[in-house]
This record gives C-alpha cells, sequence and structure tokens, in this order.
C-alpha cells in the first residue's frame, strides 16, 4: 500500500464505485478500504495457492454458471496476459485474478456503498485496550486492524437481522425439546424445525439454527417410540426385549434432559458484544458455543433415530439382532454407547437362555425367545415339542449355539416329562459351577457369549450324559430294541419256526374267521415252547398279535402281523411311523419264512423215500417213464426255488441285519445325546429298508419278487394237491386188489371204474396235466427269476452286489440270460 501507483490506483477504483451524493467522504472511504485490504480475514490456507488453481477455479465456476462462451474468452485473455514480458507485464498476476474472483463473488456496488464510516482512531484503540475476551486473533496484528474488521462486520451483521442471537438459543433450546419456541416452529410440511422465511436473518446464523434443530427432530422421532410403545404396556402387547429398550432409551432421554437444563440456565446470561469487556465472559451461550455442547448428543439422538426405525416392526431376539448390527462400529463414543444400550436391551433375552438351559423353563409370554414351544403329546415331546424360530434368533448367537441351547433345554424337559427323573437339577448346577457362572437370573449379560457357550456347552454335556444314563440303564433302550430285532425281524430262529407250525393251519384260513384271541394263545405257546420264554418277563408282555385290515379274499397269511408296545419314554423313538417300518419289514420277512416253510414241506412230500413205494413206479414203462420224468422235473424246480430263497434269506438275515445290528449296536454305545441316538436308529432303520429292496427306489424290483414268492406258493399249492392224488390213487389201487368183493363201490369210483388198465390210463392224463402245470409254473418262475436278476445291477446300494454274487455264484443265470 506504501506504493505511490497503487495507493492513485486504489483511489481512482475508490471514487468510480462511491456514488454520487454518498453520505461517506472520498478520504474516509479509502481509509476504509486500505484497512480491508490491510487485513487477513481471509485465511491464507483457503485460498489457491497459484495461477493455474485460480483460473481453473474461474473457469469452473463459469461453467457451471451457464457462460460457456465467457469462461472460453477468459481462458484466451489469460494466455495472452501471460506472454507479455518486459516492460508493462504485470508480475503478480495471482493476485490480480483473486481480486477478480473476490469482486466477481461480492459485487461493489451491494458492499461498498453500505459501508459505514470507520470509527475514529482513538475509539480503535480504547477498543483494542479493553476487549479481550470474545475476539478470536487469527494472526499477529499489533495494530488491531483485523479485529476492528471483524467488530464491525459483528455490528453490521446484528442490525441487518430481527432478533438477536440470544432469542434464537433459547428458541434452539425449546426445539431440542420438541417445543415449539417463539420463532423457531416445527414445519409439518418440510418435516423439521426452522426459522420463518419471512424473517431476515443472516445466512450463517439460518443454517445453524437448521443445523442444531435436527436434534429437536430426531428427539421427537425417539420420544414418540418411546411414548407409543409404554402405551401399550397396559394392554400386553410390548414384549420384555421392547419394554428393555424403551427403558434404556428413556434413561438416554434423562441424561438429555439433564443437559439441557445446565443449557437453558446458561442460555439466561446475555451474550457480550464484540470487545466488550463486562460480565462474565465464560457462561454465555451463543449458537456455536451450543453446537460445541450438543455435538455428542446430537451423535447419540440420531443413532438412536436409526435404531427407532430399524426396531419399529421388530420383536425379541430379531430386535436384539438389529439392535447388535449397529454395534459394529469403529468410533469409540458409539461403540460404548451401544454397548451400554444392548445390555439393557439384551438382559430379558439372557435371562431367557439361563432359565432355559439350567431349568428348562421357557419364560416367553411375547413370543420373542428363539426358541419356541408347542403343545403336543409325550411321545411327541422331543420331536416336535420344541424348536427353533429362525426369524427370533439375534445375529450374535450363532446357529450351532443355538441347536445346542435347544437340546439342553430339551434334554431338561425329556427328562421331567417323560422320564419324571428329577437328576438334571443336580447336573446343571455342577455345569454352572463348573463355569464359575452364578445359576440367579442376571448371571449373563451381552458381551458375555464366551461365558455363554461355555455354560450351555458343560450344562448340554452333563445334562445329556444324565438323559443317556436313564435311557440305557433305566429304561434299558438297548435290550429293547434286541428284543424287537429277535421277534419282529424274526432274529429268534427256534421261536419263529415253532410260532409258524403252530399257527399254519390256522392263517390257512379266511382272514375274516380267524380270531385274534386264539392267535395270542398259540404265541404264548410259542415263547413258553422256545428259547424265548427266558427272557425277561416285561419284554414279552409287550410283544402282542396284530391283525391288519383285510378285504374279502384275504387268508389269515396276508393279515398277520406281530407288534411291539414301546412305552414312554421310548416310544419318542419307537414312533408311530416308526413301528410302521417295522412293520413293513416284518410282513416281507414273513413272506419269505412262509416261503422257506413252504419249500420245506414240499420237500417233506415229494422226497424219494416217500414215493419210492407207489405204485406208477412198478406199473407199466410207459406211465412210469412219464412219472419218473414230471417227478425229477418238479424236484428240478424245487432245488431252482431252494436254491434262490436260501441264498436270499441268508442275505437278509446275516448281510442286513445282523451287519446293520452291529453298526447300530456301536453306534448306540458312542453317541452323546438324544439327537445322536434317533439320527444312530434311523440309520439302522434306513439300511434294512434299503437293502431289504423295501426303499422309494426298489419300487419295480420288489414287485418281481413278490411275484417270485406268488410262483412259489403257487408250486407248493400244486404238488401238494399232485401228491395227494398220487397217495389216493396209490391207496385205492392197493385197495382194489385186496378186496374185489367191493362192487359197489368199485363202481361208484371214478379212478377205479373199468379196472386196473383204466385207472391206469386215468393216472397217465394225470401225470401229463401235472407235467403241463409244471411246465407253465417253471416257465412263469423263469422268466421272473431273469427279470429279478436283470434288475438287480441298477439297485443303488451296493450290498445288493453281493446278493447277486450269491445268485449266481457260478454264472450260471448270466450264461442262461446274458445281457443285451
Amino acid at each position: 500500500m506504501d506504493d505511490p501507483q497503487t495507493s492513485a490506483l486504489l483511489r481512482e477504483l475508490v471514487l468510480r464505485l462511491l456514488p454520487a451524493g454518498s453520505p461517506f467522504s472520498p478520504d474516509a472511504a479509502l481509509r476504509y478500504s486500505r484497512r480491508l485490504l490491510s487485513s487477513r480475514l481471509l485465511s491464507p490456507s483457503s485460498l489457491p495457492a497459484d495461477e493455474t488453481s485460480l483460473s481453473d477455479s474461474i473457469k469452473r465456476q463459469l461453467a457451471l454458471s451457464g457462460r460457456t462462451s465467457a469462461a472460453l474468452v477468459f481462458s484466451d485473455l489469460l494466455h495472452k496476459l501471460s506472454m507479455l514480458s518486459g516492460p508493462g507485464s504485470l508480475r503478480q498476476r495471482p493476485a490480480l485474478l483473486l481480486l477478480l474472483k473476490s469482486l466477481s463473488d461480492h459485487p461493489a456496488s451491494c458492499v461498498l456503498p453500505s459501508l459505514p464510516l470507520p470509527i475514529s482512531k482513538k475509539t480503535a484503540v480504547q477498543s483494542t485496550a479493553g476487549g479481550v475476551g470474545g475476539v478470536l486473533m487469527l494472526s499477529k496484528d499489533p495494530d488491531n486492524i483485523r479485529e476492528i474488521a471483524l467488530r464491525e462486520y459483528s455490528d453490521l451483521a446484528i442490525e441487518d437481522a430481527e432478533i438477536d442471537e440470544q432469542t434464537l438459543v433459547r428458541d434452539v433450546l425449546y426445539a431440542a425439546q420438541g417445543i415449539d419456541g417463539r420463532f423457531v416452529r416445527f414445519d409439518p410440511r418440510s418435516d423439521g424445525y426452522d426459522l420463518p422465511e419471512t424473517m431476515r436473518v443472516p445466512r450463517s446464523m439460518r443454517t445453524m439454527v437448521r443445523r442444531l434443530c435436527e436434534l429437536g427432530w430426531l428427539f421427537k422421532k425417539v420420544r414418540g417410540f418411546v411414548s407409543e410403545n409404554m402405551g401399550q404396556l397396559a394392554a400386553a402387547e410390548v414384549g420384555t426385549v421392547a419394554q428393555a429398550f424403551c427403558s434404556a432409551l428413556q434413561d438416554e432421554l434423562s441424561d438429555y434432559y439433564k443437559l439441557l437444563a445446565v443449557l437453558e440456565s446458561q442460555a439466561l446470561n446475555p451474550i457480550p458484544s464484540t470487545g466488550s469487556s463486562s460480565g462474565d465472559l465464560r457462561n454465555y451461550l451463543s449458537l456455536r458455543r451450543l453446537a460445541v455442547w450438543l455435538a455428542e448428543p446430537m451423535v447419540r439422538m440420531r443413532l438412536m433415530a436409526v435404531l427407532v426405525d430399524g426396531c419399529k416392526d421388530l420383536r425379541g431376539g430379531a430386535m436384539a439382532g438389529a439392535i447388535h448390527g449397529h454395534a459394529q462400529h469403529g468410533d469409540p463414543l458409539v461403540q460404548e454407547f451401544m454397548g451400554r444400550l444392548l445390555r439393557r436391551v439384551c438382559s430379558p433375552l439372557f435371562e431367557m437362555v439361563r432359565s432355559w438351559v439350567l431349568e428348562g423353563e421357557l419364560e416367553d409370554l411375547f413370543s420373542e425367545f428363539f426358541i419356541l414351544s408347542q403343545p403336543v403329546k409325550a411321545e411327541s415331546l422331543w420331536r416336535e415339542g420344541y424348536r427353533i424360530q429362525t426369524s427370533m434368533l439375534p445375529s450374535f448367537i450363532s446357529q450351532t449355539l443355538a441347536q445346542r441351547i435347544l437340546r439342553t433345554g430339551k434334554s431338561i424337559n425329556f427328562l421331567r416329562v417323560c422320564c419324571e427323573d428329577n437328576g438334571w437339577a443336580d447336573a446343571a448346577a455342577e455345569a454352572a459351577a463348573h463355569v464359575g457362572t452364578t445359576t440367579r437370573r442376571g448371571g449373563l449379560g451381552y458381551g458375555e457369549t464366551d461365558a455363554l457357550e461355555a455354560l450351555v456347552v458343560e450344562a448340554a454335556k452333563r445334562i445329556d450324559r444324565h438323559l443317556m444314563d436313564v435311557i440305557h440303564k433305566r429304561y434299558r433302550f438297548k435290550d429293547h430294541c434286541l428284543a424287537i430285532k429277535r421277534y419282529l425281524l424274526l432274529g429268534q430262529g427256534d421261536f419263529v419256526q415253532y410260532l409258524m407250525d403252530i399257527v399254519g393251519p390256522e392263517l390257512s384260513g379266511p382272514a375274516n374267521t380267524i380270531s385274534s384271541f386264539q392267535l395270542a394263545g398259540l404265541l404264548e405257546t410259542a415263547i413258553r415252547a422256545s428259547n424265548a420264554q427266558y427272557d425277561d418277563r416285561d419284554i414279552l408282555d409287550r410283544l402282542k398279535v396284530k391283525m391288519m385290515e383285510h378285504g374279502d379274499g384275504d387268508r389269515g397269511w396276508d393279515v398277520f402281523s406281530l407288534e411291539y408296545d414301546a412305552m414312554v419314554p421310548l416310544d419318542t423313538v419307537f414312533t408311530a411311523s416308526v413301528m410302521k417300518k417295522y412293520l413293513r419289514i416284518f410282513n416281507y420277512l414273513w413272506k419269505l419264512k412262509r416261503v422257506e416253510h413252504a419249500l420245506i414241506r414240499v420237500w417233506k412230500t415229494m422226497k424219494p423215500n416217500c414215493i419210492a413205494s407207489c405204485i406208477f413206479a412198478k406199473e407199466g414203462m410207459g406211465v412210469k417213464v412219464q412219472f419218473v420224468s414230471v417227478l425229477r422235473r418238479c424236484q428240478v424246480l424245487w432245488n431252482e426255488m431252494n436254491h434262490f430263497v436260501t441264498n436270499f434269506q441268508y442275505y437278509i438275515m446275516f448281510e442286513v441285519l445282523e451287519v446293520s445290528w452291529a453298526r447300530f449296536s456301536e453306534e448306540m454305545d458312542v453317541t452323546k445325546d438324544m439327537d445322536g441316538l434317533l439320527a444312530a436308529h434311523e440309520k439302522y432303520l434306513s439300511s434294512i429298508m434299503e437293502k431289504s429292496l423295501l426303499g422309494e427306489r426298489s419300487q419295480g424290483i420288489v414287485r418281481t419278487l413278490f411275484a417270485l414268492f406268488d410262483l412259489i406258493l403257487r408250486f407248493r399249492s400244486h404238488a401238494e394237491m399232485w401228491f395227494e392224488r398220487i397217495y389216493e390213487l396209490q391207496i385205492r389201487g392197493r385197495g382194489k386188489s385186496r378186496s374185489k368183493a367191493k362192487d359197489e363201490f368199485s363202481k361208484t369210483n371214478s379212478w377205479l371204474e373199468g379196472g386196473r388198465k383204466a385207472m391206469m390210463q386215468l393216472a397217465g392224463e394225470f401225470i401229463q396235466k401235472m407235467g403241463e402245470d409244471l411246465d407253465k409254473i417253471a416257465a412263469e418262475y423263469t422268466s421272473s427269476l431273469a427279470v429279478f436278476i436283470s434288475q438287480l445291477p441298477m439297485q443303488q446300494h451296493v450290498d445288493l452286489k453281493f446278493l447277486l454274487f450269491r445268485l449266481d455264484f457260478t454264472e450260471y443265470y448270466s450264461q442262461l440270460y446274458p445281457t443285451k
């Protein structure tokens, strides 16, 4: 400013901008302009550092305002200016660009003419000497030029505003409590607190008020959520987790109220003017000071509003999980606040877990817990009584931990309801003592997930161990499984053979004529006549005869079965559906035993020592050769049938039942919980079904197998009829030679009419018909057996390949029925 040329240019600029008739003298305006240009109101850090940055900023501003052509002209002029050198060139082009940009942002016609006259030097010196507080020194300024300029700007802003700052502070504090102030009111259209648009207030002050009033909008949302839920508390519509959440929010609002009370007391102190030395300058409250005070409450209130929006339609574990999701934050303030809030919110949830794991009690009146109970019968308690409600599982509890929590409580309830046992209480107390956790209420809380998991794991281990001891020792689970294997799966050979012998005549009749009471008596007889009589009486009393539903034409063999009465708590394993599978396996094995029994009866009928004395073997060569040929074919067919049934029965009894039982017995001994026991038994039963061709994927081959069984039974029926006729002919032929006097009997008997020659002729016809029937049965059996053997390799289970090997170990059938 000491350069005469610069002073002259500045004077000329002031004279050009100062309108005619202005109350300001040119000299006064020139001094004021020099003071402004000498001050450092603009921080150097906020100014662009070089000419390039300034030019880019100006061009960007022109382009954004829609003056693209002006931006191009400016770029061309700046390029020409930079090309000048020598006398007349500019050395401080950045300063010139900055001046031009500043004049563009604040036109002189709006600023300079309204500038007040500068105060006298004396007043400035007095103000500098006395005004220490309230003025922020930007840089070293021994002449206090900056301070004077700031005070003048502040006075100008105050004169331009309709209301003072202290009034706005009070209104902002009212708005922070959700109350309309004198000027700051809630505007439903903008959904927020704001000053009227018609009120003349500096832009910076209006912006500050809007920013601070956001706290009131957030407060109103949080308080509305709390009030709404507390209003529904009497109607029992708000769960315990939501109640805890509202209580925690209410406590936070109480601390917020205390802060506002302190701020309201400070707002009563007047705000000193710039440079004022009167009064206490530390306890007044301006908008900027209020922004500092409310910065941390704003963060907390904003976080509470976010939680309120996220938890509006949630309850229980879902609400706790949603709040926990916001706790994963890097800000220590947010972490501390969310930890404090979650300890309150999760308290009911952790209490439910503690009560369920240690006492088996489900205290969930509002369906908030992630374990859901439903009323069922005692036999369905374990499988259907309790389940995990995934929608209520909080994110800080893993699925594995939730399954353990579910199983532990189920074990306690199963022991208490089904086993009538109270030993679980000692096991739960020992588990709590082992991990160092109290069994009283409030012993667990949020942030103690490791302690919770340790308690659940230890309690589950001890309670499951006690449950397994009760099931195996008190209720003898393995003995009952063995009894089912021996009687329903026909593992007790002497019992099964004797039972089939004594009930066979009864079961050969129509099903609707058979008495179940008589069959029950025969069952008891079979028990007493076999080694089954040495079994425990409790097991034998559970074995009963069951007659299935039958239709017209059904025989006793088709509806007879045995059942095993598994009472509580064993019916948890042997459910109705499981016993249906056992019944299906029994009928399957019973039919196999019946076929084996039928072949034995046929052998007894057609064995060589029984037919050696037959008259057909001693008569003419024609009948003898014909009879021997049919008898030989009958024995060959019997051998084929017996080979198939013997090997198939061996496969079922040893490679299926015994192997499956051995594996199940091993798994039964090592399993540690009820779920493992149920899984092992289900695997055992499924293995039997699949290997025995009773699975869903074996329906086609099992139909072929039953067709083979029917052909064998049909062969037995025809064989009995054939040899009964043969024995009748033999007896009557001998009777004719012994008593020729009985002419009347000879005339009426069709077999002996016409003498011995006629009888031989009829016998030849009968043997021929017998051969034809035998060939038909043999053809059907051969065809069905070929289909069965061709279907075996297509089965999924690997053990069925061993069955094929046993049936065709000489590769006879492979050569007889080559695969195409």
